[in-house]
C-alpha cells in the first residue's frame, strides 16, 4: 500500500469516526508496554496458579496438570498471535469484544462483550471475597464483610485514577507475584536436592503415587479423562492473558508496543505457570489430602504444603502475605478491564452511550463505577446460600474464557479473508502472525471441543444441577446471541464489507519509531518475546 493510499484511508476513517460517533473518544494513550504486560500478568496470575494449581496436580498427576498447563497454553499462544496482528492493526478500546462485530457478526459481539464484561466484574466479587478470607487465616473472629468493604473503596478509587498511575500500580504489584514465583523455583531446587529431612528427591512423586491420577476407570482411558478434566482448571488460571489487548486504545505508540506486549504476555505467563507447576508435581505427591481442601487462604496453597513437607514452618504467614497482594492486583485488574470492555459495547451500540463519557484525565468513570458496583455482590458470601451461587458464578467465569479466546480465533480467521476480499496485503500490516489462519483454527477447534466437553461428569450419571452448572455460561451466550438477533436481524458481515477503517490511523500519526539495526540475537528474542 503506497502513502497516497495510506493517506486516503487516514482521512477516510477520520470521517467514519467523526460520522459514526457522537464524541470523540477521549481515552488517553497513557500505558506503556510494560503497563500492558503487567496489567495483563496481574488479571491472570493469581489464586489460579498459586492455590487451585494444588488442586490440578490431584486430579491429573504432576505429569497430568504438567501437559494439560501445557496444551492450554498453546491454544493461548494462538489466540494470542491472531489477537496480535489485529490489535496491531486496528488498536481501539474494547479490543476483539469489537472486532467480533465488525468482521463476524454484531450478535457475535454483542454476545461476546457482554458475558466477558459480566465473568470480569463477577471476578471482582469473588476476589474481594478471597481477600476477606486471606485475612482470616490470621484472626477467624473477624468477620469477611469488613474486608470486602475496606478493599473494595481502595480498589475502585485506584480505577479512577489516570490510566498511567494504575499502571504503575499494577506492574509494581503484579511483579511481587513473579517474585514469589521464581523464587519458589528456587525453594523447589533446593529442596529437591536434598536440603531436607526428606534428602534428595529427584522424580520420586512421579514413579509413586505416579506421573497420572486415573479418573473415574483405572485404565490409560482413565489417565486420559483425568487429564481433560484439569484443562477447565487450566484455563480459568490462564483466562486474562488476552487483557494485554484491552488496553490497546490507551497505549502508546500501539503499533510498536503491543506486538511486544502480547507476545513477552504470554511467554511470562506461561513459563511462570510451567514451571510451577513443574516444581509443584515434584515437590508435593499428588495423593496429599491437603490438596484438595477447597480453602483459599495460605493452608491450602501447594506453595506452602511443599514447604511443610520439607519441614520449614515459617513460611505460611509471608504466603499468606503475597496472595493477599495477588488477589488485589487481580481485583484492581478486573475493574480496569471490565469498565474498558464497556467502553468498547457502547462504540459499538451494544451499550448505553453513556459508558464512553470520560473525565478530563481520561478515565471512563461511568464504566467504572457500574463495573465495580458488582464487586458489591461479594457480600452475598455472607448468606446461608451465598456459596453455592458463588459457584455458578465460578463456573461462568471459567468457561467465558474458552468462550473468549474461541470467538478471537474466528474474528482472526474472518478479517484475514477481509484482507484478501479488500485487496490488503497481510505483508503491509505492522504485526504479522506466523500461524495465520490454521493457527486460528487450532485454538477455535480445541477452544469450542474443550467448552462443549468440560461438564462430562454430568452425563455419566445424569446429574441436571452439574449439568446447569457446567454449562450456565454457554446458554448465556446462546441466549444473548440469539436473543441480539431476533431484536436486530443483524446479518453476518461480508468478507468485502468489513470495517477495516475506523481506528486505523485515526490517532496513530504522532507514533515513533526506532529503527536501529539489531543483531541477529535481539531479533530471535524479539520474535520470541
Amino acid at each position: 500500500m503506497d502513502h497516497s493510499s495510506e493517506k486516503s484511508v487516514a482521512q477516510s476513517s477520520s470521517d467514519i469516526e467523526k460520522q459514526g460517533t457522537p464524541e470523540p473518544q477521549q481515552l488517553q494513550r497513557k500505558l506503556q508496554s510494560r503497563h500492558l504486560q503487567f496489567v495483563a500478568i496481574g488479571g491472570t496470575v493469581g489464586t489460579g496458579v498459586f492455590i487451585a494449581s494444588g488442586g490440578s496436580v490431584a486430579t491429573a498427576g504432576p505429569v497430568g496438570a504438567l501437559l494439560a498447563y501445557i496444551f492450554v497454553g498453546s491454544l493461548v499462544y494462538s489466540v494470542m498471535l491472531s489477537l496480535a496482528e489485529m490489535a496491531t492493526y486496528i488498536p481501539i478500546s474494547g479490543a476483539f469484544t469489537r472486532y467480533a462485530a465488525r468482521f463476524v457478526d454484531p450478535s457475535l459481539g454483542f454476545s461476546m462483550g457482554w458475558i466477558y464484561w459480566f465473568s470480569w466484574s463477577i471476578t471482582y466479587a469473588l476476589e474481594l471475597t478471597a481477600a476477606g478470607l486471606i485475612i482470616q487465616w490470621w484472626n477467624s473472629d473477624l468477620s469477611i464483610g469488613i474486608f470486602i468493604t475496606i478493599f473494595w473503596v481502595p480498589l475502585t478509587a485506584l480505577n479512577f485514577l489516570p490510566v498511567d498511575f494504575f499502571g504503575e500500580f499494577e506492574f509494581w504489584f503484579a511483579s511481587i507475584k513473579v517474585v514469589a514465583l521464581v523464587g519458589f523455583w528456587i525453594f523447589g531446587i533446593i529442596i529437591n536436592a536434598g536440603a531436607s529431612p526428606q534428602g534428595y528427591i529427584g522424580f520420586e512423586y512421579w514413579k509413586t503415587p505416579g506421573a497420572f491420577v486415573p479418573y473415574l476407570t483405572e485404565d490409560a482411558v482413565g489417565k486420559f479423562v483425568g487429564f481433560w478434566a484439569v484443562l477447565i482448571q487450566a484455563g480459568f488460571a490462564y483466562q486474562g492473558t488476552e487483557l494485554v489487548a484491552i488496553g490497546a486504545g490507551e497505549s502508546a505508540n500501539p503499533r510498536k508496543t503491543m506486538p511486544a506486549a502480547i507476545r513477552k504476555t504470554f511467554w511470562s505467563i506461561f513459563l511462570l505457570f510451567v514451571f510451577t507447576i513443574f516444581f509443584i508435581g515434584i515437590l508435593v505427591p499428588s495423593d496429599n489430602p491437603n490438596l484438595l481442601t477447597g480453602d483459599t487462604n495460605a493452608g491450602s496453597s501447594p506453595l506452602v504444603i511443599a514447604a511443610q513437607l520439607a519441614g520449614v514452618h515459617t513460611l505460611p504467614s509471608l504466603i499468606n502475605a503475597v496472595l493477599l497482594t495477588v488477589v488485589l492486583s487481580a481485583a484492581s485488574s478486573n475493574v480496569y478491564s471490565g469498565s474498558r470492555v464497556l467502553v468498547g459495547l457502547s462504540e459499538e451500540h451494544c451499550a448505553p452511550h453513556f459508558f464512553q463519557r470520560t473525565s478530563k484525565r481520561g478515565v471512563p468513570y461511568i464504566a467504572v463505577a457500574f463495573t465495580s458496583a458488582f464487586g458489591l455482590l461479594a457480600y452475598m458470601n455472607l448468606s446461608a446460600n451465598g456459596g453455592k451461587i458463588f459457584n455458578w458464578f465460578l463456573n461462568i467465569i471459567g468457561v467465558a474464557g474458552f468462550i473468549a479466546w474461541a470467538c478471537i480465533c474466528i474474528c482472526h480467521i474472518c478479517f484475514i479473508r477481509a484482507l484478501k476480499a479488500q485487496n490488503i496485503d497481510r505483508d503491509t500490516l505492522p504485526y504479522k502472525s506466523w500461524g495465520g489462519s490454521y493457527l486460528a483454527w487450532y485454538g477455535f477447534g480445541f477452544c469450542t471441543i474443550i467448552t462443549l466437553t468440560q461438564g462430562f461428569t454430568a452425563f455419566v450419571p445424569w446429574n441436571t444441577e452439574d449439568f446447569f452448572i457446567a454449562y450456565i455460561s454457554l446458554i448465556l451466550f446462546v441466549i444473548l446471541y440469539v436473543g441480539h438477533k431476533l431484536a436486530t436481524k443483524s446479518k453476518f458481515i461480508k468478507p468485502a464489507e468489513a470495517d477495516l477503517a475506523s481506528g486505523r490511523w485515526h490517532e496513530e500519526v504522532s507514533e515513533t519509531w526506532e529503527d536501529s539495526p539489531r543483531s541477529r540475537w535481539k531479533k530471535v528474542a524479539s520474535y520470541l518475546f
